[in-house]
């Protein structure tokens, strides 16, 4: 039985969430019989640390007396704004040594300053995005997916993308079945791929200024399967279609048919995942006509099918032990 331990890199101003998330969900693996996860958490002199929200994290030893981890994990947090030069040279000098080297949000920016990422695509939290590719010129940043894998590296998007590299790890350790379970332990979706963009359409989208507009955001995301056209949408809103779809645009940052592909998308999604509907009937109810007109929606923006993406990622039942 291969033993995997990960350690998980401690430092003053840690985004307490980074730390306590991937470590529930590969404590909450380790309860299945034969997946053998040994959890460790290491500081630079071994001492506490005080989080970014002012808890107190207690190490389990210090990163001099630490062996190389099969997983080294670096989160993030305000720490990392301004690192502390012996904590960058010793990952830039023993993080090399780890089978798998993962990052949670900003922890992208102490691996980045110690020459890891150089070469490689990363992501990290939008926030900072900008300032890691102005920062690291060859660091391949990508700021819209939840994760990103690049051989042994991995980096993750904002605070609870970290829960879901996670569970893509235990899934690549252990199995589907675990991660799925784990997933629905923590109340969690272990389905969102990792090129899933960060933000959803109601997030990545502005609210519009003026109540016809956001009524028409709300009218979108509640029925995604009534007639949506520009047309239809510029009547509700009062507008001619040609004012409508430029105030839409103007106001929330995305076209109207742009907006609707991106809400009928996660609906469907959300159907495939939740219900055992058929893929026809999810496709009417989504107001993509055909099935062939959703699947080539979904190929398009998640590279697969929807009965495959039903497949990978509806949760199966699996027996856990306590």
């Amino acid at each position: 039985m291969t033993q995997r331990s990960v350690l998980v890199v401690l430092f003053d101003g840690v985004q307490s969430l980074d730390v306590t998330g991937p470590m529930e969900v590969f404590a909450g693996a380790a309860r299945f019989p034969d997946v053998t996860y040994d959890l460790r958490t290491a500081s630079l002199d071994g001492a506490p640390v005080r989080t970014s929200v002012g808890l107190t994290l207690v190490p389990d030893g210090s990163l001099a007396d630490a062996e190389p981890p099969h997983t080294l994990l670096v989160p993030g947090g305000q720490g990392t704004r301004a690192p502390d030069p012996a904590l960058v040279h010793w990952l830039r000098v023993h993080a090399p040594h780890a089978e798998r080297l993962v990052s949670v949000c900003t922890g992208a920016l102490l691996l980045a300053e110690a020459g890891l990422l150089d070469g490689h695509r990363a992501t990290t939290h939008w926030v900072v995005a900008e300032y890691l590719a102005r920062t690291y010129p060859a660091v391949e940043v990508d700021p819209d997916p939840i994760f990103v894998r690049d051989g042994k590296l991995a980096t993750s998007a904002g605070v609870t993308a970290g829960i879901d590299l996670s569970l893509a790890l235990v899934e690549e350790d252990f199995g589907r079945q675990i991660a799925l379970t784990v997933a629905r332990h923590l109340v969690v979706f272990l389905r969102r791929p990792g090129n899933q963009a960060q933000f959803s359409a109601q997030l990545t989208s502005q609210i519009a200024r003026r109540e016809p507009l956001r009524e028409v955001q709300h009218w979108i995301t509640a029925r995604p399967g009534d007639d949506l056209s520009v047309e239809a949408l510029a009547a509700r809103a009062r507008l001619s279609p040609r004012h409508f779809a430029r105030a839409f645009q103007a106001e929330t940052g995305q076209t109207p048919g742009r907006y609707v592909e991106r809400v009928r998308l996660e609906h469907a999604r959300r159907l495939l995942e939740d219900t055992t509907d058929g893929v026809a009937q999810v496709a009417h109810a989504c107001g993509y006509g055909t099935p062939e007109a959703m699947r080539r929606a979904f190929i398009k923006t998640l590279g697969t099918a929807p009965a495959e993406y039903r497949r990978r990622f509806r949760p199966q039942p699996v027996t856990s032990t306590s």
